[in-house]
């Protein structure tokens, strides 16, 4: 497992693409950009009008003939629901002397069954609906695997598809006005080292240069989540950002006032973003829902993007009531200077700080921006000191990388550092929501899409995906004989994984390992453990899942070889209230730090380099060397601006300052201070009874041998070593099977009961003949039983057996059983009320 220095500083903001060259990601303009506009942008070659054809089978034939009709949809389709278009299709398009032969199928990973689309009218008038038109595929170019298509036929074809050398963009003309029949439009085709010798960069700036192709690894047609049965590590599994879109009026405007055509277009430029992030960082981009404003703006757009930003997100706090992992704003605006957006580092899964707002531009464009708002959100940073040094370099030069500043035409790659940071900020603990896969998509259940969806028992994919795994299990979409599943996590050899089993494993001390829960093949969602918990031995606190210290907060601003200065630099220093330590600025003046609040002030870390990894540096780099006792202390610290009221050159909010003490605002206050919510307590007040951890979700989980909703009650039982079984009492399957070994010793004391009961029927009948006994123990006759539990009640306190010793006796409320889906063997009784899980309470037999 790895302590990434991201856990230190989740939400930061950042402009999502920089001071970027206008070759490059510069602004795209109106939608209607000539010719001329683009030539100047140096982005595309040059431009051609053609009439591209949707292939079709003849009838009876297997010969494929075109047709200028492109329209996709269902031609059986009764009508009256929601549009449905066809799976799989195929296009041709001629141009610049090329037949480009275009297999797609629908990207059924783009739209969740929950998605919604909603547009505000005049007068505050909402109009909803669930589902919306899914025209938006993925796939090759015929012969080419090398090679990528995204494209949207709602109306005509709107998007982009890349050979391995240039990159084309085809959309409908701009005198194509009609809505049902879109037949000419123009293809665009990407410059390949055609730019005068001055243009170029400095690298290819010599004679009898050799031409580096751009290369695509072949991508599958969908990436499963799971492809390993055995707990792994979190890049190896399929992640999923559950996004929201929302279209400001501007936005709007620039689309013929259409809501149709601004919602197609803002799924377009999501579908074209989803292509970049399954290969490359294994992760989905799912549409949950999408808001147009179609009356006018909700607050007022700055041409500042950060100013945007921030009224965004309270926007979003106070006006959307959908669930995501993230909101972009897509503005019709222009951001003031070169910025293109702004989106906050780290902020995925945050209600306040999980977003971003980008700047409207040409799909294939705004598709960059996206992606690049998005890897902010995610933990990508791009470390400046790492590109300074030239540790981390981009591979395609000539189209550069997306986290980039340079490059001649649209960016489709991460470098193998950003890969590495978003790695390493799943490993630090954040991102926790993006491992929840949806569990249906908007599309009619189709065999063959890796989701179990209504009238399938299971689905492992396309046969090629089948044959990696869960073919010996699924036939058509129906387990095989015996067969509890097909593939997941928590499934081995056709059969669910035991309870207890663990399929993800914790990335760092504020996380909770998952285990699987007995009736299903996925692994449990991911969850960490409540705020406030202490981490790193003693000198850290949990919170949003990572561990805050001011070790961390150093290493994250300035390199992994930094460290936090000794705690006597920030009480010799921040007391001072000069620019080389205090707690903040009053205007010109410094603010000097209470004696308590010295740890929360200016952040003082050892041997500091000149550049940060990210922001830009404020002044110079205070540096000062102090002695203690004899040892020389380097107290150094630097004002990192990534805004104006953003300065990373403090201790930032959650850092504990001392024992169950946290800085916020440049005080130290007591930890019960921030009010932190909490699990179910024993009647000594202990959180989960001391025996197991509080979750995100407010739920305990229990340690091994305790089990309950408090995890008060003691079970012993014997792990299995293979699988490493741990009994939570988490999860309907964890309940069930605790509550059968339970039942079952249960059955046999009863049975046992009756016998000794039987037993000494006979004896007293025999001591009435006159024949005795050596024992003469008075055994409770079984007719009391009822008495002692009704309707599942205790009604005295006449028996208090225990199982085990050492068990503590339960308080609180019932235990009922969770009910399960699945039957695994019947029992000949019924419990309604247990011992074992309620004080007071027998097995009643029925």
């Amino acid at each position: 497992m790895r302590a990434a220095a991201a856990a230190s500083v989740p939400f930061l903001l950042l402009c999502a693409l920089g001071s970027c060259p206008p070759a490059r990601c510069g602004r795209a303009g109106d939608a209607s950009l000539t010719e001329l506009e683009r030539r100047n942008e140096n982005r595309f070659l040059e431009r051609q009008s053609i009439v591209p054809l949707r292939l079709l089978y003849r009838s009876g034939g297997e010969d494929e003939t075109g047709h200028d009709a492109l329209d996709t949809r269902v031609r059986s389709d009764p009508g009256g629901g929601q549009l449905t278009h066809v799976d799989q299709a195929s296009f041709q398009v001629d141009a610049f002397g090329t037949s480009f032969i275009l297999d797609v199928v629908l990207n059924h990973d783009l739209l969740s069954s929950g998605y919604i689309e909603r547009h505000i009218e005049y007068g505050g008038k909402t109009v909803e609906v669930k589902g919306g038109e899914h025209c938006f595929y993925q796939g090759h170019i015929r012969g080419n695997p090398a090679s990528f298509v995204a494209l949207s036929t709602c109306h005509g074809l709107h998007g982009m598809f890349c050979d391995g050398n240039h990159t084309y963009l085809i959309e409908p003309g701009d005198n194509d006005t009609s809505q049902e029949d879109f037949r000419f439009h123009s293809v665009y085709k990407s410059r390949l080292f055609e730019f005068p010798l001055d243009d170029l960069p400095s690298e290819f700036q010599q004679v009898n240069i050799t031409p580096p192709k751009f290369i695509l690894k072949p991508r599958p047609k969908r990436i499963k989540r799971q492809l390993r049965r055995h707990p792994r590590n979190v890049e190896e599994e399929t992640k999923y950002i559950e996004l929201m879109i929302v279209n400001d009026h501007l936005m709007f405007k620039k689309h013929r006032l259409s809501v149709v055509h601004t919602n197609t277009y803002a799924k377009s430029v999501v579908n074209m973003a989803d292509v970049i992030y399954q290969d490359q960082l294994k992760t989905r981009i799912v549409l949950v829902a999408m808001e147009t404003w179609a009356a006018d703006n909700k607050f007022a757009i700055s041409e500042n993007p950060l100013i945007t930003l921030r009224e965004f997100m309270k926007y979003r706090r106070d006006f959307i009531k959908e669930k995501s992992d993230a909101v972009h704003l897509f503005s019709g605006s222009q951001f003031e200077s070169s910025r293109s957006g702004a989106a906050y580092i780290g902020g995925i899964c945050s209600l306040l700080k999980g977003g971003g707002v980008n700047e409207f531009g040409k799909t294939d464009l705004m598709a960059v921006t996206l992606a690049q708002s998005l890897a902010h959100n995610i933990g990508i940073i791009s470390d400046k000191t790492k590109l300074a040094s030239g540790e981390c370099k981009c591979e395609d030069t000539w189209s550069g990388c997306i986290m980039g500043d340079t490059g001649y035409y649209l960016p489709k790659k991460f470098t193998q550092c950003n890969i590495e940071e978003y790695h390493d900020f799943l490993n630090s603990g954040g991102g926790a929501c993006l491992f929840n896969k949806p569990s249906k998509l908007l599309d009619p259940p189709e065999c063959g899409n890796g989701f179990i969806e209504t009238g399938e028992e299971c689905d492992c994919g396309t046969p090629a995906e089948c044959a990696l795994e869960g073919a010996e299990c699924c036939k058509k979409c129906t387990l095989t004989q015996d067969s509890q599943c097909s593939d997941g996590l928590c499934c081995k050899k056709c059969k669910f994984q035991p309870v207890g089993t663990v399929c993800r494993e914790a990335v760092n001390d504020c996380d909770i390992r998952e285990t699987c829960s007995g009736n299903s093949s996925q692994c449990a969602p991911n969850i960490h453990k409540m705020d406030g918990y202490s981490c790193d031995g003693v000198q850290g606190i949990c919170f949003g899942g990572r561990c805050k210290t001011r070790d961390r907060q150093c290493k994250y601003i300035w390199g992994q070889k930094v460290m936090a200065s000794d705690k006597y630099c920030y009480e010799k220093l921040n007391i001072e209230g000069t620019e080389k330590g205090n707690c903040g600025k009053d205007k010109d003046t410094w603010i000097q730090c209470n004696k308590r609040d010295v740890l929360c002030g200016y952040l003082l870390c050892t041997n500091i380099g000149n550049i940060p990894r990210l922001g830009e540096l404020d002044g110079e780099i205070t540096s000062t060397l102090v002695v203690q006792q004899g040892r020389t202390l380097n107290c150094s610290g630097g004002h990192v601006k990534l805004e104006e009221d953003v300065d990373l050159g403090y201790v930032e909010d959650g850092t504990p300052c001392g024992p169950q003490m946290m800085c916020l605002e440049h005080r130290c206050l007591p930890v019960a201070s921030f009010n932190f919510s909490t699990c179910l307590s024993n009647k000594e007040g202990t959180v989960c009874s001391g025996n197991g951890v509080c979750s995100n979700e407010l739920k305990c989980v229990c340690n091994r041998h305790w089990i309950g909703a408090d995890c008060s009650t003691y079970f012993p039982h014997n792990d299995d070593a293979k699988t490493g079984i741990t009994l939570s009492g988490n999860g309907v399957a964890g309940t069930n099977i605790i509550i059968g070994i339970i039942a079952g010793t249960i059955l046999v004391l009863a049975l046992l009961l009756g016998i000794t009961a039987w037993g000494y029927k006979n004896y007293r009948e025999q001591r009435s003949n006159g024949l005795s006994h050596s024992w003469s123990e008075r055994i409770p006759d079984t007719k009391h039983i009822s008495d002692i539990c009704e309707n599942g009640r205790p009604r005295s306190n006449s028996w208090q057996g225990n199982l085990g010793g050492n068990r503590k006796k339960i308080r609180g409320k019932r235990f009922r059983p969770r009910s399960n889906s699945t039957d695994y063997g019947r029992h000949p009784f019924k419990i309604n009320c247990l011992h074992v899980i309620h004080r007071n309470c027998l097995l009643q037999l029925l």
